[in-house]
C-alpha cells in the first residue's frame, strides 16, 4: 500500500447477536465521529433475523411475527437505509464504520464503493459478478448475491452489506427482499468452494484496494459479543 494511505482496522466478530453487533457499531460509531479511533470494518455471522430499513413496507414480510419466532427468526426495526433483508448463517455481514469526510462525501459513489470491493472479490474466485442498473446490491447471473443498506451520522457510516456464500435461502421466503421480486442467490451456487475465512480475507484486500487503506487487524474488542 502507498505511503500516505488511511488506517483502517478490521475484526471478525465470528457469530454474535444482532443486537450485540449494533451496540457496537453504535459504540464505534460515536467514538469515530469524536477522532478517538480509526476507520473500521466489522466481519459478523448472525444468527436467523430479519430486518427492516428505513424505507421498509410491512407487506414486504411474508409471515407473522408468531410464524418468525416459531421458527427461530428475530426482527429488528433499524435505521439502515432500504427496505427488508435477512441475516443468517453461511452470510458474510460487513460493518464498516468509516469518516467519509476522509474519502468522498458521497453516499452514492460510497455504495458503489462497497459494491465495486464485492465485485472485485467475486472475481478473485473466477466469478463475474456485476450491478443492475437503477438498484443497489451485487448479481451473479441474474441473481442478487449481496445486499446492502447504510445509515450515516455526520458522514460517518454505520450498517453495510451481507454476502451470501453458504446461506440457507429457504428463510427468503419470509420476506420481499429489499422490496425485489427477483431470485437470490448464493456464491456457492456459483462455483465458489472457498472457506468463509478466505473469502473474508479477500474483502479485505479489496476493501484496502478500493477505499486506500492501509487494513490493520485490530486486536480489541475481539472478545465474543452476546
Amino acid at each position: 500500500m502507498p505511503s500516505g494511505a488511511r488506517i483502517c482496522e478490521y475484526r471478525d466478530l465470528g457469530r454474535a447477536s444482532y443486537a450485540g453487533g449494533l451496540r457496537l457499531q453504535r459504540e464505534l460509531l460515536e467514538k469515530r465521529k469524536a477522532g478517538a479511533i480509526p476507520d473500521q470494518l466489522l466481519f459478523v455471522e448472525h444468527p436467523h433475523t430479519i430486518t427492516l430499513g428505513r424505507n421498509a413496507r410491512e407487506e414486504h414480510i411474508l409471515a407473522s411475527r408468531e410464524v418468525l419466532e416459531r421458527s427461530g427468526v428475530e426482527l429488528w426495526e433499524t435505521d439502515r437505509g432500504g427496505d427488508v433483508t435477512y441475516h443468517g448463517p453461511g452470510q458474510i455481514v460487513g460493518y464498516p464504520i468509516l469518516d467519509l469526510r476522509e474519502w468522498k462525501r458521497d453516499v452514492g459513489a460510497y455504495l458503489r464503493g462497497i459494491e465495486e470491493v464485492l465485485i472485485r472479490t467475486l472475481g478473485a474466485f473466477g466469478i463475474e459478478g456485476g450491478r443492475e442498473d437503477g438498484m443497489t446490491g451485487v448479481w451473479v447471473e441474474g441473481r442478487k448475491v449481496a445486499a446492502i443498506g447504510v445509515h450515516l451520522s455526520r458522514w460517518v457510516t454505520t450498517h453495510g452489506f451481507a454476502l451470501n456464500v453458504d446461506t440457507d435461502l429457504s428463510y427468503f421466503r419470509y420476506i420481499v427482499p429489499c422490496g425485489l421480486t427477483r431470485p437470490i442467490g448464493t456464491v456457492r451456487e456459483a462455483g465458489c468452494r472457498a472457506e468463509l475465512g478466505e473469502i473474508r480475507s479477500t474483502i479485505v484486500a479489496k476493501f484496502a484496494e478500493v477505499f486506500y487503506f492501509q487494513m490493520v487487524q485490530s486486536e480489541k474488542f475481539m472478545e465474543k459479543i452476546a
